[in-house]
């Protein structure tokens, strides 16, 4: 579970709650179905419009991999295994690295290492693996763009909902006692509008625009180690380079590392 993004929208929430109580406005307004209808059945019902049936219908998958750090590699274990590997295949050859196959977990190095073992040409295996890394990015995008286009859409209709409760409340003029309170719940759609575009949905479009970031620089690691495995370069020299790909502190702890 991805601990600190729970933490910031609950963070999120509080703040809009904590503010509204030391303005002196009634909590209890917040409780408005109608504004929860407009806003979230609204925003869905335009996203449905955006995008397509597949795309859509893949929003919870999303959702998933955003809460879950499903199995996150570390990118300086990932340096040092490309490096032993180095090392292994110039001891005893390309053929040795087979047996040690099964035990890798990462998906996307076991294609590549395999596609080595064979004896592929290197161009052959730089385009598949490239070629891969594109359609991950572009599904990625998707998902991303589903959230941006959420973020933008659920203000509007923020706006929608409070002139759905203004024409509520100025139907019913002459119950000038309830009248203020009609106009005060008629906002609160547009505050629901606001919070769910710029704390939820434009926050999550940008985390899973980094998530994907940081997933597709790991893929080219690991595409350039194995390109030099197959190329005979010497484990220290690979090392160098990989490390070179790497955040600034991952950098340095990769270059300490023991060979």
């Amino acid at each position: 579970m991805d601990i600190f993004l729970v933490i910031g929208l609950i963070t999120g929430g509080l703040a809009v709650v904590v503010g509204m109580h030391v303005k002196g406005a009634d909590i209890a307004i917040l409780l408005n179905p109608a504004a929860a209808i407009i806003i979230l059945i609204g925003t869905t019902a335009a996203v449905m419009n955006s995008f397509p049936k597949k795309e859509f219908l893949n929003i919870p998958k999303v959702i998933r991999a955003l809460f879950v750090e499903k199995g996150k590699q570390d990118s300086i274990a990932v340096v040092d295994y490309i490096v032993n590997v180095a090392q292994q295949a110039r001891k005893e050859g390309l053929l040795s690295l087979e047996a040690g196959l099964k035990n890798i977990d990462n998906r996307f190095l076991k294609k590549g290492l395999s596609m080595v073992i064979d004896g592929m040409d290197p161009n052959y295996i730089k385009a598949a693996l490239e070629l891969e890394i594109d359609s991950m990015e572009e599904r990625h995008r998707a998902g991303a763009a589903i959230f941006s286009a959420a973020g933008s859409y659920a203000p509007t209709l923020g706006v929608l909902g409070a002139v759905v409760g203004l024409i509520g409340a100025l139907g019913n003029l002459e119950d000038t006692e309830k009248l203020g309170h009609m106009i005060a719940a008629a906002f609160v759609a547009t505050l629901y509008g606001i919070f769910v575009g710029y704390v939820v949905c434009h926050p999550i479009a940008s985390r899973l625009k980094r998530k994907s970031h940081e997933e597709i620089n790991m893929m080219h690691i690991i595409t350039e180690g194995v390109l030099s495995v197959q190329a005979g370069e010497n484990p220290r020299s690979i090392k160098m380079k990989l490390a070179g790909m790497l955040e600034p502190a991952e950098r340095t702890k990769a270059e300490e590392s023991e060979d």
